[in-house]
């Protein structure tokens, strides 16, 4: 309950006024509703016992018919304006919600981004932010409401008929209800629970199928992965929880009937004693049933309360873990970074002194006490076995992976202190798995170089061995499809690697560059690097003869 009531917070917090007006009207319908059926109950009463005694031409029908008419026709204003209100209050905040919950996964850490899974990122930003509209639409403002106007009734039955018949149809539907939905929620909670894992289940798997077909069908594993979903989608299917809620409506109307019957008992037996008037009598019974409106909307609330619950926990850590706004980080003293000015072509441009560092996730050490250093147009080749930590040394050397001792100067400054703009225009990863989106071949260029002109975009097209592939495929002008489809894996990787070298970085990082190419291409490839980057210092991830023979230096990692 403490996610679900976080969650709330925040929706108030967002939408404070619309949702304090939405509850203020949502109360007022309920309240008009039963003051409705309870004047009518007792102006067709009075009008009759008058007539029978008599009185019909004295009886004031005027005030009485026109406050059902206003009472009718204020609850269908109050009724639109409350659902007006609170479902648009309601879809803002879950807009703002979702807004931060992806600021937070685009300002994660290179660790986090890691972990979050594409199907897992969508079904928090889509499935579980929805599942959220029913916290204030369907539990919070409903419940208040119920008990606002429970107190209420009571309060104007105590005084208009009897304590006696008061506390009956206040206890009786408050006891009733709890007793019909605290079971109701102990039994659909872990079902909801279990509902929702197979939803996420089946829309991951789904995703899962749509983005992987390919190699799902090469291997054989098509119908496999088609039956999971099904099994996913079966599984999610088996959970009834409709038949719970219809259960919890008839339990509901039964305790309706009870309510309804003891008031008209207990009105029929006052009026005998003389103690009350028929008219007042039918008023409390007409009240009374209709308080039952006052709960019946909480038996979907109790139904649904286990998923969301469960999307609320979800969302609550994962906005916990994401980066706080805040101001940004103070500057360097002076003199500040500046990237741009001519560097000594004898001073090293990346200097490690002391590395030690671990996988991510992970405390044991993996390098320990590593020093090196490149200068401006040398290029460094890091070797050893697979596994030895060559990709983590590229990940702490661009600010990716926190050191856990040591110390990394870019350009003679500490890395840490290199504002993210600056260090990304100053320095350059190429990763073993890079990313293409669906576009043209330019666009793809262009994500790094925005404002960069044709003459460039084939220049490094050429520098990585490309430029004769594009110029058959339709020019700049061709489409990549979904994650690069069209081009293999290697053209792929060469494709990321002209991307990169758009950026003219004075540090470049290359994670094994030519994996995937053929020896003449990979001499061809690192040559042409070498050429549109000629006094850029390289460290490379290497473990093929052609980067070692083309690295000034080799540093061996254990």
């Amino acid at each position: 309950m403490s996610a679900l009531l976080h969650i709330f917070r925040l929706i108030v917090a967002d939408q404070k006024a619309a949702l304090a007006r939405g509850a203020l009207l949502g109360i007022l319908v309920l309240a008009m509703g039963a003051a409705l059926l309870g004047l009518s109950g007792w102006f067709i009463t009075a009008a009759a016992a008058a007539g029978l005694a008599g009185l019909g031409t004295v009886f004031d029908v005027f005030r009485p018919s026109a406050m059902v008419r206003m009472l009718a026709l204020g609850r269908a204003a109050a009724r639109y304006g409350e659902r007006l209100l609170t479902h648009e209050a309601t879809l803002r905040a879950l807009e703002s919600l979702r807004l931060r919950l992806l600021s937070g996964y685009l300002a994660a850490s290179y660790q986090r981004m890691l972990a979050v899974r594409g199907p897992q990122a969508l079904n928090r930003l889509m499935a579980d932010i929805d599942a959220l509209d029913g916290v204030p639409l369907r539990l919070v403002l409903p419940v208040a409401s119920a008990l606002a106007v429970q107190a209420l009734a009571g309060l104007l039955l105590w005084w208009l008929v009897t304590p006696g018949i008061a506390l009956w149809i206040t206890l009786g539907w408050l006891c009733g209800a709890a007793l019909v939905l605290v079971p109701v929620l102990m039994r659909a909670a872990p079902q909801a629970r279990r509902r929702e894992a197979a939803a996420q289940a089946f829309r991951a798997r789904f995703i899962d199928l749509i983005r992987a077909r390919r190699d799902l069908a090469i291997h054989g594993e098509l119908q496999a992965q088609a039956a999971r979903i099904a099994a996913a989608d079966d599984r999610r299917f088996a959970v009834d929880l409709d038949r719970i809620e219809r259960g919890a409506g008839f339990s509901l109307s039964l305790v309706g009937t009870l309510v309804a019957a003891g008031t008209l008992y207990a009105g029929i037996s006052a009026v005998q004693a003389g103690r009350l008037e028929p008219a007042f009598a039918a008023l409390a019974f007409l009240a009374a049933v209709a308080l039952g409106e006052t709960v019946a909307p909480l038996r979907r609330a109790a139904a649904d309360l286990g998923r969301m619950a469960e999307a609320a926990r979800r969302v609550r850590r994962d906005l916990a873990a994401a980066p706080q706004a805040g101001p940004d980080p103070a500057p360097l003293p002076a003199p500040a970074i500046r990237p741009d000015v001519p560097d000594d072509a004898t001073t090293a441009r990346l200097t490690v002194e002391g590395l030690s560092l671990a996988r991510p996730g992970r405390s044991e050490p993996l390098i320990e006490s590593l020093t090196l250093s490149v200068a401006p147009g040398e290029t460094v080749a890091l070797t050893g076995p697979s596994g030895c930590g060559k990709s983590t040394v590229l990940l702490a050397a661009s600010g990716l992976l926190p050191a856990k001792a040591g110390e990394i100067r870019l350009l003679g400054h500490e890395l840490a202190l290199w504002p993210e703009p600056e260090l990304r225009r100053t320095l350059a990863l190429l990763p073993q798995r890079s990313a293409l989106m669906a576009g043209t071949l330019a666009e793809a260029l262009r994500l790094a170089a925005p404002d960069v002109d044709e003459a460039r975009l084939w220049q490094v097209l050429e520098a990585v061995e490309l430029q004769a592939l594009v110029r058959e495929r339709g020019g700049l002008s061709a489409r990549l499809g979904p994650r690069g489809e069209g081009f293999s894996g290697g053209e792929g990787r060469r494709l990321a690697l002209a991307r990169v070298l758009l950026r003219q970085p004075k540090m470049l990082l290359l994670d094994e560059p030519t994996e995937g190419l053929d020896q003449p291409t990979a001499e061809a490839v690192l040559a042409g690097i070498r050429a549109v980057l000629p006094q850029a210092a390289i460290l490379m991830a290497s473990h093929r003869a052609a980067e070692r023979a083309f690295a000034d230096r080799l540093v061996a990692l254990p």
